[in-house]
């Protein structure tokens, strides 16, 4: 199985292509690296291939804040320039003037 190059960064801001949430990333797996448990929950005409980047995001939609595991195939850039509200970004991130996040200073994960 070839690996490809991820296409987003820690700290960049992203959506969902189809659902309506968004979120900054804060680890990238370079393939699929959950339970196989959590990948055939996926409705089998959206379950996403293995063999690409997956996303830890640090997310929220109109109504809450959470943690999500996304497919590359399935985010594209959020330039809204919107800051992201979930609570542990700030634990972890600063913002930067283009509206991304770079890690603090110090910050050992």
């Amino acid at each position: 199985m070839k690996t490809r190059s991820a296409k987003f960064g820690i700290g960049q801001v992203v959506r969902h292509r189809i659902y309506p949430f968004r979120g900054v990333v804060f680890d990238v797996d370079p393939t699929f690296d959950n339970t196989e448990e959590w990948w055939l929950a996926i409705p089998e005409g959206q379950r996403p291939a293995k063999d690409q980047p997956f996303y830890h995001l640090f997310a929220e939609n109109d109504e809450t804040e959470y943690i999500a595991y996304v497919s590359e195939q399935n985010l594209e850039p959020d330039h809204s320039q919107e800051p992201i509200r979930h609570p542990q970004v700030d634990e972890i991130f600063e913002r930067t003037a283009e509206g991304n996040y770079r890690v603090r200073h110090g910050f050992d994960n």
